[in-house]
């Protein structure tokens, strides 16, 4: 495979930019053109539902210092949207009539979150979070709100509701699901941030649904529940997940997966020549599990992006890591690393939960599928090791052996 003379990314987030950088840190001398709907230059997501919602920074983590892009001979595009993709003639069109050949093409077009589809529902007033400017205005709402009802108990729910509850507004989360977080860490692990939330003075209704978003062109007044009570709101954050940005794809006649993702090899490679997806959007074939995996965690964002870099300039590597993501809610911090199906895999629990001291380790046919260390910081390259490794072990040994030594 000759170098191609310019690689084209649509998508300016942290895989985009993480791709960008990589190609250049490879040595590549060719064109490369970086598009971005957003009109900030690249930045991490993570510190918007943490840091910055709390009020402790007024930026995020910004991918790289602004002077990067053009030391780097980087074309970066900021406020431009990408509208097409002509694969046939290896161009991509924008929405100022812009039009960018290319030999190779990344696609990082991240995700957008999911809408509740409810009366009321695109009423003016209701918040979601996704955005650096999402996360300021969220933030000023919470600081002059009373009353906040956030729909979903998910990882960005959880951590807007602490912050909310930081800038003392009245909190109730609203959730179909008997226990937050279930479907990713289990019920038992689950609990402990429900109970956590709890002691900090988050209201749950927890196996409710939302029938409705109340209010007028004014905003939002509350949420009214399929029982028929409402809920008074001055601020209502639906945080009900994210989906996938795969219009441009679709429309271009990629293969999609089942989870709503770009289906791409274990390169990162979509179905058309010469075109990779990374982040969010790629459904990728992943070789240690045997099937198709789409994380939405910015690790997975950064490191697919570092990784596809080679795959670029002419290499065949699959990309092999571990799922990772983290989270910061009151004083309590931990990491999560691989992928458990908690239905299905067995939960071991080494330290202390009422103390929310632990770590957290799912098991399947005897390997770790999974690990999470909350307010433990002493074990993270073992856990690492445990995971990436699939190592056989004992509950008794994860509860009681030195851990190093497992690996």
């Amino acid at each position: 495979m000759s170098e191609p003379r310019r690689i084209v990314i649509v998508g300016a987030g942290l895989g985009g930019a993480s791709a960008a950088a990589a190609v250049r840190e490879r040595g590549y001398s060719g064109e490369i053109v970086l598009l971005g709907s957003d009109p900030h230059r690249p930045y991490e997501l993570p510190p918007l539902s943490k840091g910055v919602l709390l009020g402790n920074a007024d930026e995020p983590d910004w991918v790289h210092e602004e002077k990067f892009y053009a030391e780097k001979d980087i074309s970066f595009r900021p406020g431009v949207t990408a509208t097409r993709i002509e694969l046939g003639a290896r161009q991509v069109l924008d929405d100022a009539d812009g039009v960018y050949p290319y030999d190779r093409l990344v696609l990082a077009t991240g995700s957008e979150p999911r809408r509740l589809p409810v009366p009321g529902g695109d009423l003016p007033g209701l918040y979601t979070l996704r955005t650096l400017d999402d996360s300021l205005k969220l933030r000023s709402a919470f600081a002059e709100a009373e009353r906040v009802v956030i729909v979903g108990a998910g990882w960005i729910g959880s951590e807007a509701a602490a912050a909310a509850r930081t800038h003392n507004a009245e909190v109730t989360v609203v959730d179909p699901v008997p226990v937050p977080l279930a479907n990713v860490v289990g019920e038992t692990i689950g609990g402990v941030f429900r109970d956590l939330h709890v002691s900090n003075g988050v209201n749950y209704r927890l196996g409710e649904q939302v029938a409705e978003i109340t209010g007028g062109p004014e905003g939002v007044t509350g949420v009214r529940l399929a029982n028929g009570e409402e809920i008074p709101a001055d601020v209502v954050l639906i945080a009900v997940g994210a989906a996938p940005r795969v219009e441009l794809a679709h429309a271009a006649g990629l293969e999609l997966a089942d989870d709503g993702g770009v289906a791409v090899d274990a390169g990162l490679r979509t179905s058309a020549p010469d075109t990779y997806a990374v982040g969010d959007i790629a459904s990728h074939f992943h070789p240690r599990y045997g099937r198709r995996v789409r994380v939405e965690h910015w690790a997975n964002a950064k490191d697919q992006g570092t990784h596809v870099a080679q795959n670029l300039l002419g290499e065949n590597e699959p990309y092999q890591a571990s799922p990772y993501f983290f989270t910061d809610q009151y004083d309590l911090g931990c990491e999560y690393r691989g992928l458990a199906n908690p239905a299905e895999d067995d939960l071991v629990v080494r330290g202390d939960l009422q103390a929310r001291e632990f770590t957290a380790f799912w098991l399947h046919n005897g390997e770790v599928t999974a690990a999470m260390n909350v307010n433990m910081w002493d074990d993270g390259d073992a856990l690492a090791a445990l995971v990436d490794g699939s190592t056989k072990v004992t509950p008794e040994q994860l509860k009681t052996a030195d851990l190093a030594s497992l690996t």
